[in-house]
């Protein structure tokens, strides 16, 4: 592996990771959020819905692949860093809240939906905090690999003086 590969590859993974926090923050700031515009069929509110990303491995081209297993006969590379393949929305329930009074208050039964009762979005503020402290960390163990590659540059090249 190249050392701009390494770069390239932790890189990645603080995109991927301040992409995260972003989504963290969202769902922070919508934790109230009981109408977003959207209604079911019946016509009652529905709640925002908490945002994850889904994280995979990015794939080597099918060249690099090719020659790698050309060159020595078993792949060389350890990988080629992250990407986020999708935003989805957290399966989790709703919480509802008995509030007849509110406007947001379910209008029409439904399965499953009393009258009377408020959804609230699925968001736990515990969770998002979990989540960020994570991202967090894994954002700066990615500037802590960058910075190694940054100084193992620096000293190559003094050893040339």
């Amino acid at each position: 592996m190249s050392l701009f590969q390494s770069l390239d590859i932790s890189g990645s993974g603080l995109t991927a990771e301040r992409l995260r926090m972003d989504l963290i923050a969202n769902n922070i700031a919508n934790v109230n959020t009981t109408r977003t515009g959207n209604t079911t069929a019946s016509g009652n509110q529905i709640p925002y819905q908490r945002e994850v990303p889904e994280f995979e491995s990015r794939t080597l081209p099918f060249q690099t692949l090719l020659n790698e297993q050309m060159q020595g006969g078993q792949l060389q590379s350890s990988g080629d860093g992250v990407e986020v393949s999708a935003i989805v929305n957290d399966p989790a329930p709703f919480k509802e809240v008995y509030d007849p009074s509110s406007p947001d208050a379910i209008k029409v039964a439904e399965p499953g939906l009393q009258p009377g009762y408020v959804r609230t979005p699925n968001v736990e503020m515990v969770n998002e905090m979990v989540d960020m402290i994570s991202a967090s960390r894994a954002y700066e163990a990615n500037v802590t690999a960058i910075n190694a590659g940054k100084s193992l540059v620096q000293k190559a090249l003094t050893i040339g003086q």
